[in-house]
């Protein structure tokens, strides 16, 4: 016989382990995954602001230049130019910043074998991933589906590509 628990175990993982699994990261607070509303709130800011620069820069025939009024090709460009540059030398973009997170290269993560206990917030410093890793992520990004298809460790497929993960700050 099924249980109601039994159904709805899927949607929230293994039961009893909290942290994503391969990772080693903690399963709450600094270091930890990001979780998927603080990931929405930054995508919005991000759009938000790539709307304005590219209403202001490339205004759609007919329209005055303002946050409405660009082309939608244009605005996706913006998004993917600033995000790709801003993740790969900054490591977060700015609606990253606002909300509290990062992207770092999952082999800058502390490993049990590298002296670092799993479920460690990370090393203090942690460079950005690179252009080539922030350039990938944000290709995957910009297609939509692999940022919301996510594998076993909770990362979406484009940071899962890209050998990177989103973390907390």
């Amino acid at each position: 016989m099924t249980r109601r628990e039994d159904l709805g175990s899927w949607l929230e993982g293994t039961p009893g382990n909290p942290e994503p699994s391969g990772l080693g990261l903690p399963a709450d607070g600094p270091g930890s995954l990001a979780r998927v509303p603080r990931r929405i709130v930054a995508l919005v800011v991000d759009w938000l602001a790539s709307m304005a620069v590219s209403g202001l820069l490339f205004p759609a025939e007919g329209f005055s230049p303002g946050l409405y009024s660009a082309a939608p090709l244009m605005t996706t460009l913006v998004f993917g130019v600033s995000t790709a540059v801003l993740v790969g030398l900054l490591g977060s973009t700015l609606g990253h910043r606002l909300t509290g997170m990062r992207v770092v290269r999952v082999r800058d993560l502390p490993r049990p074998m590298d002296g670092g206990a799993a479920g460690q917030a990370g090393p203090a410093v942690v460079g950005p991933p690179g252009l080539l890793a922030g350039l990938v992520r944000t290709l995957l990004l910009c297609l939509v589906i692999p940022a919301v298809v996510w594998d076993g460790d909770g990362r979406g497929l484009h940071d899962t590509a890209a050998g990177t993960v989103l973390v907390r700050r």
